[in-house]
């Protein structure tokens, strides 16, 4: 993995910063009404193939795999992460599959999966609405539950997350900017030698592109949108010394639509 002392190892790190799929509640807000945690929608249908498809193309047409992913805790967020890692990892995979439904078997050593805090959707009435908020301001997760759904093999419990806890409600916007913002950094600082997908919200992407692309402004986020991050790495004596981020994201073409000034 790292270089013998003698040498210098030069190479580029890849970071992708993606959105959920499609939103049950958004394709049918009754669906809140009888829900018991109305602010955890899960995937419409629809999310779940374009998830899917997502990571199918991911696996075939980037030019470098990817070799961990990051997921935040939402429902939506986690079976996005399920169908692209049930993608990435997928053995003779039938072309006309159109979910991880119809994959028959995957190699897990490909891709590895963990859960992060520091991904987790803003938590204030921009994002959510005050009356689905739950009455003491907590927003409970089984994490062991949800780590149960990932696909079989996938999951690394020896990753320490970067944010131990989740954030508090009434996070202000820009407190949710600066954390995910901090979190893509110290994710790719903790793993400098792969390639990462981190899976998120609006705001998780919106930040990537911002956050390291001078004076932009996005304006949308598709459905599992996503941006492309690219840094050099080099590697001395088991040390590592990484360069900026550049931002590799054409507006409009991987679902990301940003104005520069």
């Amino acid at each position: 993995m790292f270089p013998s002392k003698s040498q210098t190892k030069f190479y580029q790190q890849h970071v992708l910063v993606m959105r959920h799929g499609d939103r049950l509640d958004h394709a049918d807000p009754t669906w809140e009404n009888t829900a018991d945690r109305p602010w955890d929608p899960p995937l419409h249908q629809s999310g779940l193939s374009r998830a899917f498809q997502t990571g199918r193309a991911f696996r075939t047409l980037l030019p470098f795999p990817i070799h961990r992913v990051f997921v935040s805790p939402f429902l939506r967020c986690v079976q996005t992460a399920s169908e692209v890692v049930t993608a990435l990892c997928a053995v003779d995979d039938d072309p006309n599959a159109k979910s991880s439904r119809d994959v028959v078997s995957i190699d897990p050593s490909k891709v590895k999966v963990s859960i992060e805090y520091g991904l987790f959707e803003r938590l204030n009435t921009t994002a959510i609405r005050a009356d689905m908020v739950p009455k003491d301001g907590v927003f409970r997760f089984d994490v062991p539950k949800i780590e149960s759904t990932l696909p079989s093999g996938t999951l690394d419990r020896t990753v320490e997350p970067v944010y131990k806890e989740m954030p508090q409600w009434e996070e202000t916007t820009i407190g949710t900017q600066r954390r995910q913002e901090q979190t893509i950094k110290a994710l790719a600082d903790k793993y400098p030698s792969e390639n990462l997908l981190l899976i998120t919200h609006w705001d998780g992407v919106l930040v990537s592109v911002s956050s390291f692309k001078e004076d932009t402004r996005v304006t949308n986020v598709d459905y599992c949108g996503y941006s492309k991050l690219r840094r050099p790495v080099s590697w001395t004596n088991q040390t590592f010394t990484a360069g900026s981020f550049e931002v590799l994201t054409k507006s409009g073409l991987t679902g990301v639509t940003y104005n520069a000034n």
